[in-house]
Parts: C-alpha cells; sequence; structure tokens
C-alpha cells in the first residue's frame, strides 16, 4: 500500500505543474483549473488501471484532465474569465502572446497549448482530445492563421 501511494505521489508531483497551467489556459479561472486538477487525480487514484508506461499515465491524465475542462465549461456559470496572477511571463513579448492566445477559441487554444507548450505530438493530441489527426492538424493551422491576424490587427491599431 505504501508503494502506491507513494507512486501516486510521484505522479501528482510530476504532471501537477503542467496540467495546471494547462487547466487555467483552458477554462480561464483558477478554481475550475483546481476542481479538474484535483477531479483527475482522485480518478487516478480510484481506477484500477494499468498503465503500460510514463507516457500512457501523461496522456490518460490529459485525457481526463481536458474532458472534465469541457464538461465545466458546459456549465454556463463557468463562463466567467479570470487571468490568473499566478502565470509568470519573463518577457513581455511572452505575455503578449498568452493574451492572443487567450482570444482563441477553445478548441483552437486547447490544441496551441498541448501542441507548443506541452510538446505532444499531433497524434497524441489527437489521442487526448479524441479527435482525427487531421482534425488536429487542421486547428492548429486555423489557430495559426487566427493568431497571425490578430497580430496584424495589433500592428495596424499601433498597439
Amino acid at each position: 500500500m505504501i508503494d502506491v501511494l507513494t507512486e501516486f505521489e510521484s505522479i501528482v508531483k510530476k504532471h501537477s505543474n503542467s496540467m495546471y497551467r494547462l487547466l487555467i489556459a483552458y477554462c480561464r479561472n483558477t478554481s475550475d483549473a483546481e476542481d479538474i486538477l484535483q477531479n483527475t487525480f482522485l480518478k487516478l487514484y480510484q481506477s484500477n488501471k494499468v498503465f503500460k508506461s510514463e507516457v500512457h499515465i501523461k496522456n490518460w491524465l490529459y485525457m481526463v484532465a481536458v474532458n472534465e475542462a469541457k464538461n465545466v465549461k458546459k456549465n454556463h456559470w463557468s463562463n466567467y474569465k479570470e487571468i490568473p496572477e499566478e502565470i509568470v511571463f519573463h518577457t513581455p513579448e511572452q505575455k503578449y502572446l498568452y493574451e492572443e492566445i487567450e482570444r482563441l477559441s477553445d478548441k483552437l487554444r486547447i490544441v496551441i497549448l498541448l501542441y507548443y507548450y506541452e510538446e505532444y505530438s499531433i497524434r497524441e493530441i489527437a489521442k487526448i482530445l479524441q479527435i482525427k489527426e487531421s482534425a488536429v492538424q487542421t486547428r492548429l493551422q486555423r489557430a495559426r492563421e487566427r493568431l497571425e491576424e490578430f497580430l496584424k490587427e495589433e500592428q495596424v491599431s499601433g498597439k
């Protein structure tokens, strides 16, 4: 029993921060992100699932977290926006890019975050989001196009 708890604690420590960042960006508020993170780890603890590898654990956690986040987003009470104070930007450009990513729709924002920030492959994102690889590629392309449009708008408006 002690080994199981130690392994569980290790998994939580290893994946909490990156999952939390993703959930904050997806949900846009810390309360929902914290709840979803807690529920995701609770599901892991309660499951009797046997994982093949560390990658399998990580993918399962992200898939559960994204599904939980989608369920929370369906609730109209969670549609308020709060930019968390915990996010630290090392340069003004990082903050600016984050703000532009925030303008994207949920579908586009999540693939950008998983691909560029969490460094998942297109195949892995497809499994996590339970969509086709071609859909991931399309969303990535659309997200890049939207970000380019946003950046051009900002240049034109002089910001």
